[in-house]
């Protein structure tokens, strides 16, 4: 299995989340920026994180590309969860969420629910604590990973 955490990223946290996933996710994953990554390059059984600050209430437009991109081929067979950069505050877009019903639509099987990592202001810095989460998320990605292929050979 490899993994892949495609991002966009204003203020550079959330290419700082997507890094720290990488990290934790092992040795066949790596981060890439969204204008670098080959849809074509998620094969069936790989798993896809999907992170976006919230941009107008929803994922960026290079994100919402990439998910129209990626509906277009399908991701049958694909293990996917998604993740946004966001204030703290009472009321706010979810971009995760959006970016989660996507990659759901498009065929892949959601891991996990949407994840949330706060920023400070509209600019950053990440909230303390934050990378850490995202290590920590890794984790459960990959326990959810394992638990499922020992579904699936039972």
């Amino acid at each position: 299995m490899k993994a892949f955490v495609v991002y966009d990223s204003a203020y550079g946290n959330t290419r700082t989340i997507a890094e720290a996933l990488a990290a934790g996710l092992g040795s066949m994953a790596a981060a890439f920026p969204v204008d670098r990554f080959d849809p074509g390059s998620v094969q069936s059984g790989d798993l896809l994180v999907v992170g976006s600050p919230i941009n107008g209430w929803r994922p960026t437009p290079k994100i919402t590309q990439a998910l129209a991109d990626l509906a277009a081929r399908g991701l049958s067979g694909v293990r996917a969860a998604a993740f946004d950069t966001r204030l703290k505050l009472f009321i706010h877009g979810d971009a995760a969420g959006k970016i989660s019903r996507a990659l759901k639509d498009a065929g892949a099987s959601i891991v996990a629910g949407p994840m949330a990592f706060h920023v400070k202001g509209s600019e950053g810095p990440l909230r303390k604590g934050e990378v850490d989460r995202a290590a920590a998320w890794a984790e459960t990605l990959l326990s959810r990973l394992q638990d499922q292929g020992s579904h699936r050979e039972a």
